[in-house]
């Protein structure tokens, strides 16, 4: 655990000259205040101010001072921004008031909410791995990013049809500098379309590396001259990104929760009836999950990416998966998240589901074992089969409803978040698309 005082010898010894203070904003874009190192007591004391009324979701311009609160064990150094003048290092920070009160519409301060109720409940973490995806595409002369793949590899494929590993390597080798434990990277289906893994972590700690993942794969990309898009379908007909979320309880010995060896399949009673809290609301939650009009792209039938509610220990059509591994290693694979989610506010939710289910007690849910996509609308109603929303709006309608999402987001960020994407599925519905012309002009 890192203080203040080890912060300060490092920071002396490493010659930082440079401090960025990190915090995300209620779409899940990071933002920065940076400081030279002269201020570094002032950023120890919390004393770094910024105008919160000009960030997407906090608050009005008669209320814009708010102030930055650096965890410490998120002191990093980061190798990409130094030079020969001295090094840049980063804390990730929650946001306060004036007053010193936690800023209630930070998505960082609200996850830490849910956390605490968790742990009221008994257990000590939500244990969760990431698997993010990105496409890789050529920039023109100026730099501008055009569609046009990287390579024109599949999954798994090796160089040279892959031509994006020496980009791909150097964005793991540059995560392994800054402390990742990467687990996995390779090409995924599309052409130009990556995949990299890193060692799951607590629910605070695996949201603060995504968002550091996603800096490091942009700025290693344009050291080769290419563009990295997380867009959830950034091409018709090609596979899209997804950032399937793997989610397991413990308590505070350790144990995972969701194994249980006396059982046909070895998952928990409460494993099944948080399988069940997810399921029953997730519809309510696809806007935070899949937040933006592309999302729904991804989410059509023909490239895995599940558009069905359900579950099943096997079956890779369903929104959730439980992958064959067993032991201190089982877990829910939720298959439906991408990578234009709010990574806080997608936790949060997807937390509050699951140990919604267990509060209630659940009925299990029954696993579906067919290719989904095969039914027809009426086997689908037959097995109680229910679609994700199918589009923005759809979604918005539903989180509207939710009086779960309402308590998980509380109501300054509810509130502001359906007024935001209210907003952006109308200047959406209002434009007119290329599609619109070359079919009725």
């Amino acid at each position: 655990m890192k203080t203040k005082a080890t912060i300060k010898t490092t920071i002396e010894q490493e010659n930082v000259r440079y401090l960025k203070l990190q915090f995300t904003d209620m779409l899940g874009t990071t933002k920065s205040v940076e400081v030279p190192v002269s201020r570094l007591d002032d950023v120890l004391h919390e004393k770094i101010m910024f105008d919160g009324s000009s960030i997407e979701g906090f608050v009005r311009i008669k209320e814009a001072d708010m102030y930055l609160s650096p965890d410490l064990d998120t002191f990093l150094i980061l190798p990409l921004e130094s030079n020969e003048y001295g090094k840049v290092a980063r804390f990730i920070c929650d946001v306060k008031l004036p007053n010193g009160q936690p800023f209630l519409g930070d998505p960082r301060t609200n996850l830490k909410r849910i956390i605490e109720e968790m742990r009221t409940l008994g257990f000590k973490d939500l244990n969760i791995g990431l698997e993010p995806e990105f496409y890789l595409f050529k920039q023109d002369a100026a730099g501008n990013p055009i569609m046009e793949f990287s390579d024109k590899g599949s999954y798994f494929d090796l160089a040279p049809l892959d031509g994006s590993a020496n980009c791909r390597h150097d964005i793991v080798m540059e995560l392994e500098r800054l402390g990742f434990h990467v687990e996995v990277s390779h090409h995924e289906v599309g052409p130009g379309q990556n995949e990299i893994n890193f060692r799951f972590s607590s629910a605070i700690e695996t949201c603060d590396n995504v968002q550091t993942f996603k800096q490091v794969v942009k700025q290693i990309a344009r050291k080769h001259g290419l563009y990295a898009s997380f867009m959830p379908k950034p091409v018709e007909g090609m596979a899209g990104n997804g950032m399937h979320t793997n989610c397991s309880l413990s308590d505070f010995e350790g144990n995972n929760l969701f194994f249980d060896p006396n059982t046909k399949n070895n998952l928990s009673e409460l494993c099944l009836q948080w399988i069940s809290g997810i399921l029953l609301h997730a519809r309510e939650f696809s806007a935070l999950t899949n937040p933006t009009v592309n999302s729904y792209k991804r989410l059509v039938p023909g490239y895995e990416a599940p558009c069905y509610i359900c579950w099943s220990d096997a079956n890779r059509s369903s929104m959730i998966r439980i992958p064959a591994i067993r032991n201190a290693a089982t877990r829910t694979e939720i298959r439906n998240v991408d990578c234009s989610a709010n990574p806080y506010l997608a936790i949060a939710a997807i937390l509050a589901a699951g140990l919604d289910g267990i509060k209630q007690q659940m009925k299990p849910t029954e696993p579906v074992y067919d290719n989904i996509f095969e039914y027809t609308r009426e086997e689908r109603e037959q097995h109680g089969i229910k679609n994700l929303p199918e589009n923005l709006k759809d979604a918005i309608k539903e989180l509207k409803k939710s009086e779960l999402m309402r308590k998980t987001l509380g109501e300054h960020i509810f509130q502001k978040y359906i007024f935001a994407k209210e907003l952006e599925w109308n200047e959406y519905r209002t434009l007119i698309h290329e599609w619109e012309l070359k079919r009725y002009f």
